[in-house]
């Protein structure tokens, strides 16, 4: 079973390492940066919630639960952790919660919410997507022709 999740792994476009080490735990605050196609266009839409459950930890099929409120309505989405659609993931706040599915949040009152999540603390952990990979290839590409060409120069003199 072990060689069918190393080949699925070895042939997703999405960094599995890079996800495995995120750590996405209930009770975390993220904000999912999804591709969305539209009309032949590519663009990023961010999602910004409370993670309310983890299923299937860090496996394949691992997904997360996040949740938010807009204009007084509840919206959660379900993401899978390794999708190539979610360009990154940031992590912007930990808090330490005493249940791992955090699904009786769906009843309660933003104020009684901010009291049970008084025990924050503030994080900035992010995966890279693939523009921002990408430029920092192409970036140390550079540096090391420009250190070629400086080498060259010095042993020409």
């Amino acid at each position: 079973m072990s060689d069918i999740r190393q080949a699925t792994a070895s042939r997703t476009p999405v960094a599995v390492e890079e996800r495995k080490r995120l750590r996405i735990t209930p009770g975390d605050t993220v904000r999912v940066w999804q591709r969305i196609e539209e009309r032949g266009k590519t663009r990023l839409q961010a999602f910004e919630g409370l993670v309310i459950a983890v299923k299937h930890g860090k496996e394949i099929g691992g997904t997360f639960t996040v949740r938010r409120v807009s204009g007084g309505y509840g919206i959660e989405r379900i993401f899978p952790l390794y999708s190539p659609l979610i360009d990154r993931i940031e992590v912007l706040r930990r808090t330490k919660v005493r249940r791992a599915k955090l699904y009786f949040v769906r009843e309660k009152t933003s104020k009684a919410l901010r009291r049970l999540l008084r025990r924050t603390s503030l994080v900035q952990e992010s995966t890279v997507s693939e523009q921002e990979r990408k430029k920092e290839n192409a970036e140390t590409d550079n540096k090391s022709a420009d250190n070629e060409a400086t080498s060259q120069e010095i042993t020409q003199k």
